[in-house]
């Protein structure tokens, strides 16, 4: 059995809003958006440290850029586990990062 990546509850909310946002342009973009986020998903679970440490918001955190969005997650010994998937404009501490 391949590593796999597991989600908090607040990256569905992210990828809510990001699909609605974008949606308002495209309906096609939007799925398209969603689905490389996703295709990440599955890489980085895969490759856990292919992302970027990211001591600077919390211990054991990565980065990974989708586009405009980034995706924050912790390596497992399983796979990953997704944070957040947020606009890579916005400010971001740790109390973004839930717990």
């Amino acid at each position: 059995m391949g590593n796999r990546f597991r989600k908090r509850e607040q990256v569905d909310v992210d990828l809510d809003a990001i699909w609605s946002f974008i949606a308002l342009d495209s309906v096609d973009a939007a799925h398209r958006q969603i689905d490389r986020i996703g295709d990440v998903f599955e890489m980085l679970a895969q490759n856990p440290l292919a992302g970027r440490q990211r001591v600077d918001i919390q211990r054991g955190l990565r980065s990974f850029p989708v586009g405009s969005y980034v995706i924050f997650y912790v390596p497992l010994p399983d796979g990953i586990e997704v944070v957040r998937v947020m606009h890579g404009r916005q400010d971001i501490d740790a109390d973004d990062m839930g717990s």
